[in-house]
């Protein structure tokens, strides 16, 4: 639940808008306008961390105009931009820095749109599968109260024979979608990690056992089902937390892991990322130390600090081993 909401002028000349103005105001949550859903000056914040913070409690409601969507490799060949940002707080996420000081999360009303320019991009590269990614730039599922935009993707989706559809979730509130005729065309993935690293560095998200409960609930209705471990934090008596991990994931799934896949993150961080999260985080645990780490540069083109050669060897072959052991007919789709 947001602490505000702003709106563009132009979200309300579509019925999801005019919606969720109605729904809102009800609430009697602070609504406000603004000209542009990329400009929020609105949102309060006197240092670096209340505005982060304060960024994360606003609900920005928008039009998505450019329909020029990014790539997203390796998981798919385009991101479906469904939402911006997220609600939780972890103290490693990426968009800290590509998010600004204020992290507002966003919504767009204009799914429709969005989804029949999904289908021009099925469109030409037909009769090749082309896949998208809903959870590039967000976190769509706590959103999805307010929008439905996963489940209008989901039904798309499934009605395409040349589509498919993927999105990686922390949250927990997937009942609506449990219904939903996917016909095995969308990929529903969790995040996960040791308990931990949750309690220690993913704030405000459920804990790993509601995560793991909404995973076998995700299988049960029929989703391909995925787990995406990141980041993989390889210090302390990390070999034993993660098995730990595992046979926790194999005690609750318990055979309802058909065509289950498993992507693997391991911890990195680039220069600009550290200098955020000290700032918005002046107290982390989070180890960021560059003498320790190894340089490289990352596929867009700049450079990030990763686990040495050695160590992430090390760490590959002790999550392949896990995979084996638990879960055999996994598919490991990048380990990186």
């Amino acid at each position: 639940m947001p602490k505000r909401v702003i709106f563009e002028p132009h979200a309300l000349q579509y019925p999801l808008g005019e919606e969720l103005m109605r729904y809102f105001k009800g609430l009697k949550l602070p609504v406000s306008l603004t000209p542009s859903h990329n400009r929020v000056t609105s949102i309060p914040g006197r240092t670096r961390a209340e505005s982060y913070l304060e960024g994360k409690n606003t609900l920005v409601v928008g039009v998505r105009r450019t329909m020029k969507f990014e790539s997203c490799k390796p998981s798919a060949h385009y991101q479906l931009p469904l939402a911006t940002s997220c609600p939780g707080r972890c103290e490693y996420c990426y968009l800290m820095t590509n998010l600004g000081e204020k992290p507002y999360v966003r919504v767009y009303v204009n799914i429709d749109e969005v989804l029949a320019a999904a289908k021009g991009y099925i469109e030409k590269r037909k009769p090749e599968i082309t896949i998208f990614e809903g959870a590039a730039t967000s976190d769509p599922v706590p959103v999805e109260l307010y929008t439905g935009a996963l489940k209008r993707a989901v039904e798309f989706f499934g009605r395409e024979d040349c589509g498919r559809f993927r999105f990686v979730t922390k949250f927990t509130d997937v009942d609506s979608l449990l219904g939903v005729e996917h016909n095995g065309k969308t990929r529903f993935r969790f995040s996960i990690n040791t308990e931990s690293v949750i309690k220690k560095y993913e704030h405000a998200t459920p804990v790993l056992s509601a995560r793991l409960a909404a995973a076998k609930k995700v299988a049960g209705s029929g989703y391909p089902l995925g787990f995406l471990v990141a980041p993989i934090i390889a210090t302390g008596g990390w070999q034993s937390d993660y098995r730990e991990l595992f046979e926790k994931m194999a005690r609750v799934l318990n055979g309802a892991e058909e065509n289950l896949t498993f992507e693997f993150i391991t911890h990195r961080f680039t220069k600009r990322a550290k200098n955020t999260i000290l700032e918005v985080f002046p107290e982390t645990g989070l180890e960021m130390n560059e003498e320790s780490s190894t340089f490289k540069f990352g596929q867009f083109g700049y450079g990030k600090y990763v686990y040495p050669k050695e160590l992430f060897h090390e760490i590959k072959s002790h999550f392949t081993g896990l995979v084996d052991e638990f879960f055999p007919a996994a598919k490991i789709e990048y380990f990186v």
